[in-house]
């Protein structure tokens, strides 16, 4: 973003509306992304999404203005939008007779090491080629990707059409056998995803009111990153032992605890904390997600997860434009006090979950 903004002279609210075309996009093609797979299987859409991204970038290579650039970032957002329902989906359905929640959490411990690995990687490549080759580099990464999934996906033989039995009547509508549950499960993860946002935005503003320079906030987010990729794996093995509701019920208390307690916290206390929140913050997803497809019916869980994923993404979108209201009338300490409060209000919707 900085480096778009010094070529191409874009202002601050520019740079805002690249950052939400892309996130707005994501979100926006999860639900058709899962609707999708139900007709033409998961391997088909991840790979062709895959691909599609990759030209995506490769095109923003060859940007000359905002123009291209936004309509690049809206066009790799969308075929990116098959990856979080459908590799989801995978997932809980191969593992569906034992230890999808510890896979899911392996699946998005591994997420956690791309999103850490891919800046560093194209960084590396700006210095040396420049911003435009960094981006041809990277869409070539995500058509080679693509291509090397389709192999993958076709050789272990999964993600193709599930055939149903010629007298089995489809499900109706979303397939959703516990609606209760289903909306406890979205419920808390607009929660966790709303208070994930907020937070790690939030954060940089507190320990620069007091003094931090951009050395130390990148080593906050670092160390808040690194417990939340712990976080991811450690409470998706550890769900399959102590169950959801009771684990759910203890990460949000963690986080809301903790995150009400940095407003009066010094500074070295929160950096010592921050390994902590990132694991409860980020844990409570490998978790939820686990159990999303036990509530549906079994050829309905990308259009599930896609719901979901929606929601989630979409409250994550709303909570910095919500907290920043509150953060400009009563400062920075009252909107992460709020969301404080926020992840602690996830805790009336685990009943819901225990009685199901």
């Amino acid at each position: 973003m900085p480096i778009w903004a010094e070529a191409f002279g874009l202002s601050l609210t520019q740079i805002g509306a690249l950052k939400a075309a892309y996130s707005g996009a994501l979100a926006c093609f999860q639900v058709p992304a899962g609707l999708l797979s139900e007709r033409f299987g998961e391997r088909v859409l991840l790979w062709t999404g895959t691909v599609a991204a990759g030209l995506g970038y490769l095109a923003i290579g060859l940007a000359d203005g905002f123009v291209m650039l936004i309509a690049m970032l809206v066009f790799a957002g969308l075929a990116s939008g098959v990856q979080y329902p459908l590799s989801s989906a995978l997932v809980a359905r191969t593992f569906a007779d034992g230890n999808r929640r510890a896979a899911l959490g392996v699946y998005n411990f591994a997420g956690d090491l791309g999103k850490i690995g891919a800046p560093l990687l194209v960084g590396a490549f700006v210095f040396v080629i420049g911003w435009r080759g960094a981006s041809a580099f990277y869409g070539a990464l995500g058509i080679l990707a693509g291509v090397a999934l389709f192999c993958v996906l076709r050789r272990i033989e999964i993600g193709a059409v599930v055939p149903r039995a010629p007298d089995e009547a489809p499900p109706r509508g979303w397939g959703i056998r516990n609606r209760p549950a289903f909306a406890a499960i979205s419920g808390i993860a607009m929660i966790d995803s709303a208070t994930r946002y907020g937070f790690l935005i939030f954060l940089p503003f507190l320990l620069a009111e007091r003094g931090a320079g951009v050395g130390m906030v990148g080593i906050a987010l670092a160390l808040t990153f690194a417990g939340g990729a712990a976080g991811k794996l450690v409470c998706g093995l550890v769900a399959e032992r102590v169950g959801t509701v009771r684990l759910v019920v203890l990460t949000e208390i963690a986080t809301g605890a903790a995150i009400l307690l940095v407003p009066v916290l010094p500074t070295y206390a929160i950096m010592a904390l921050l390994p902590v929140i990132g694991l409860a913050l980020h844990g409570t997803s490998s978790v939820l997600y686990g159990t999303v497809a036990e509530l549906v019916d079994e050829s309905r869980p990308s259009r599930a997860y896609g719901l979901v994923y929606t929601l989630g993404i979409g409250a994550g979108a709303a909570s910095p434009v919500l907290f920043g209201v509150l953060g400009d009338s009563a400062g920075v300490a009252a909107a992460l006090t709020g969301m404080g409060i926020l992840a602690l209000c996830a805790l009336p919707l685990c009943p819901v979950l225990r009685h199901r």
